[in-house]
């Protein structure tokens, strides 16, 4: 026996992308700033670095309208300025720095405000192909048309050229050297042969390609010098401030906490806690400057956020079972074995000689985590 649904609302998207998430701030920045615009741009080089990095709290008047724009990229201004003015000039960019430092999040952005589509991607592996930079073939149509136009099946970087929108590649040193090096021609002629049909694919102005990779990922595949020089690198590093980084993690975790129709019930100290932690062990250091040993598992913003919210998520969908914080030890313990298991006695000699002296203060909470140390040795 079948049963039919009978609502007819539709589900919720789980990631829509950003063009569509702050459609109105694209439609309000595209009037608020009439200056010049590179060609088959959407927005103004100046409207695509405040979309990105909001206007500070400050509401932007176009005519009879005013509209604060959110931030969405917590990072150097001047570095996203670097970014577009690269974009503009028709040079690739590729975006480099340590995993969870939001690369993606910024390619995204930056396709979204430039040419709203940021769906043009190639996402890098090893399985990767060339023709995931250039074309392939409907087979079907091949064999019954021989090669034809409509049997081309366009990647999203020849959509993009043929669009002139921006093409994006993911985590582009995972792909074979041979593979990354189908890009060189498309950057540096700005046209694509296919010789099948005897035919140029020339690239419309405006396109470009937005690249990044993990300095992790460093040596995985690594790009050829004639690759390199046709793209300017930009380092994305962590977030430098500890309560930047703070508010993101609080930002996104109630994001995430409210898809589940509640508010986010981890306080700010708790929040704070969290966040010290994760830059403790990503730096090597304390905020006190104490000595700490980092674990081998990249202990980034993004992991920080995942802890929040299951910690949010934890205390929605379980209420009254436990207290929040008694949980921090367990997922931290989670992210720090990720890639070594033997990290485990990292995290212990962090409880015993950092949290241990934050204990021996007045504060309570550090005394609460101190004692939760039994969790860490299961």
């Amino acid at each position: 026996m079948s049963t039919k649904r009978t609502d007819t609302k539709p589900a919720a998207v789980q990631a829509p992308p950003p063009e569509e998430v702050h459609a109105a701030e694209l439609d309000f920045l595209a009037k608020w700033d009439a200056g010049a615009r590179p060609p088959n741009w959407l927005l103004t080089p100046k409207a695509v670095v405040t979309f990105i990095v909001g206007s500070r709290g400050e509401a932007l008047k176009s005519g009879g309208n005013a509209m604060v724009i959110t931030e969405k990229f917590v990072g150097d201004r001047a570095l996203v300025e670097r970014c577009v003015v690269t974009l503009a000039g028709e040079r690739g960019l590729l975006l480099v720095g340590e995993p969870g430092t939001a690369k993606s999040m910024l390619s995204e952005l930056l396709a979204a405000a430039i040419s709203r589509d940021s769906s043009l991607t190639v996402q890098g592996t090893a399985g990767t192909a060339e023709e995931h930079f250039r074309y392939g073939w409907n087979y079907s149509l091949l064999i019954a048309k021989g090669p034809q136009p409509e049997a081309l099946v366009p990647s999203p970087v020849l959509t993009a050229m043929r669009r002139g929108h921006m093409a994006r590649v993911e985590e582009i040193t995972r792909c074979l050297p041979e593979v990354q090096d189908a890009l060189v021609s498309i950057l540096s002629d700005r046209r694509l042969s296919v010789p099948e049909l005897g035919e140029l694919e020339a690239a419309q102005r405006g396109f470009n390609v937005i690249a990044t990779a993990n300095l992790r990922d460093k040596g995985v595949s690594e790009m050829s010098a004639a690759l390199k020089r046709r793209f300017n690198f930009e380092t994305i590093a962590p977030i430098s401030d500890l309560a930047r980084e703070t508010d993101l993690v609080r930002r996104r975790a109630k994001q995430i906490v409210a898809d589940a129709g509640a508010p986010l019930a981890v306080d700010d100290a708790v929040l704070e806690a969290l966040v010290t932690v994760f830059r403790d062990l990503r730096l090597g250091r304390s905020v006190e400057g104490w000595a700490v040993e980092k674990p081998t598992s990249v202990m980034s913003t993004a992991e920080a956020v995942a802890v929040a919210s299951s910690m949010g998520l934890a205390a929605t969908y379980f209420p009254g079972d436990r207290d929040v914080a008694r949980l921090l030890p367990e997922y931290l313990l989670g992210v720090v074995m990720k890639d070594e298991p033997k990290d485990r006695g990292k995290l212990l000699a962090y409880w015993d000689a950092t949290v241990k002296r934050r204990a021996e203060g007045d504060a309570r909470l550090w005394k609460s985590l101190h004692e939760l140390r039994r969790v860490l040795e299961a």
